[in-house]
């Protein structure tokens, strides 16, 4: 993620004053929500995934309720930065989402973010179930909070 990339999605999701992250997986896509001050990200909700078109919808009436602007998308890079067939899928996601719902998106690494909420969660004791009903939006809320913290120091350096 560039600066002209960062400051580019800043000015386009100036249409709503949060911003939603998602964790994009094959089976459910992991959702969080920023605050209006863009300062922090919340988890929101786990999506099961069914067919694109009612995920979308889901996504829509979120999008609608909460004022959103612009979307935060975990790309799934490789270890070694490389981009593999997840990142194609997520990609793919993206493109055909756009034209149902016109918000600017900005691409953010995910890795080792459900893997980082997963050790939290067990040195929390959580419960497998508990894990597994919660880890998606968690992972989403990682991916967004990381992504605002780092939109928050480029803006800062470029003032």
């Amino acid at each position: 993620m560039t600066e002209a990339e960062v400051q580019a999605f800043v000015e386009a999701s100036q249409g709503g004053p949060r911003l939603i992250g998602i964790d994009l997986g094959t089976k459910t896509i992991g959702l969080a929500l920023s605050d209006v001050g863009r300062q922090i990200a919340s988890p929101l909700e786990t999506i099961r995934r069914v067919k694109f078109t009612p995920d979308v919808a889901r996504l829509r009436v979120l999008c609608e309720t909460h004022r959103v602007g612009g979307l935060v998308m975990g790309l799934p890079l490789n270890m070694d930065g490389s981009e593999g067939p997840r990142v194609q899928s997520t990609r793919s996601f993206v493109r055909n989402l756009k034209p149902l719902l016109d918000l600017p998106v900005l691409y953010c690494d995910e890795r080792l973010s459900t893997a980082a909420v997963t050790r939290a969660l067990i040195a929390a004791d959580a419960s497998r179930a508990k894990r597994s009903e919660v880890v998606d939006k968690l992972a989403a809320a990682y991916i967004l909070q990381g992504c605002l913290d780092q939109i928050r120091g480029m803006l800062d350096r470029a003032e």
